[in-house]
């Protein structure tokens, strides 16, 4: 019922291209986030015009299976908010809002209530819902979005976050640590950690970000 079936598939692109999984920039932990998100890629000398922020919930910004902002990071996510006002920043989950497994859409709702953020609804988890999350931004024009390489995606998984912001052709930014302690975390981001420093030692780089929606 809550397998993700989008991962599991689109294993086989990373295996064609490990790259896929690599993030544009790396922070510790939520609190450290550039604000604005332009900040994380502009040492790069990149010219990078983020209008908008989708941000994964669990071991990001929150406890999993907690519905509220992680208390040492409150200050951080207010100053995003900030940053980027109304549905210019977007949570996007694969608990909160994934309809496999938010039947109802009851854990969205909460989410949204305890953040003041809009959660969206998705039928396709990570990575696989790229184009669910650019139909969002199409409905809403006020948030000056008209192409994914204006959107940052924020995550703590390289297989569904950062792959989901390379296959859109957006910018990806990897909370290496996040909330839960390495101990603590699954084998899945354990194994991740360790996949991305053998990829980085061997010279791959994320793809500089193309528009597949445009």
């Amino acid at each position: 019922m809550n397998l993700n079936l989008s991962a599991s598939i689109n294993v086989f692109r990373l295996l064609a291209k490990p790259s896929l999984c690599l993030p544009h920039a790396t922070v510790a932990t939520f609190d450290e986030l550039p604000i604005p998100l332009d900040k994380a890629f502009a040492k790069k000398g990149r010219g990078v015009d983020i209008r908008a922020v989708v941000l994964d919930k669990d071991d990001c910004f929150a406890i999993p299976d907690h519905n509220e902002v992680h208390e040492p990071y409150k200050r951080r996510f207010e100053a995003l908010r900030t940053a980027y006002p109304g549905r210019r920043l977007l949570i996007v989950s694969n608990t909160a809002g994934a309809t496999s497994y938010d039947v109802g859409g009851r854990l969205g709702s909460e989410v949204e209530k305890s953040t003041g953020v809009h959660v969206l609804s998705h039928s396709v988890k990570k990575p696989g819902c790229g184009d669910e999350i650019m139909s969002y931004f199409r409905d809403h024009p006020e948030t000056g979005v008209t192409s994914p390489q204006q959107i940052a995606v924020v995550g703590d998984r390289l297989a569904t976050d950062m792959m989901l912001a390379n296959m859109m052709g957006s910018w990806g930014v990897w909370v290496k640590d996040g909330v839960v302690p390495l101990q603590e975390k699954s084998i899945f981001s354990r194994v991740e950690r360790r996949l991305a420093s053998y990829l980085l030692s061997r010279g791959y780089s994320a793809p500089e970000p193309t528009s597949p929606f445009e």
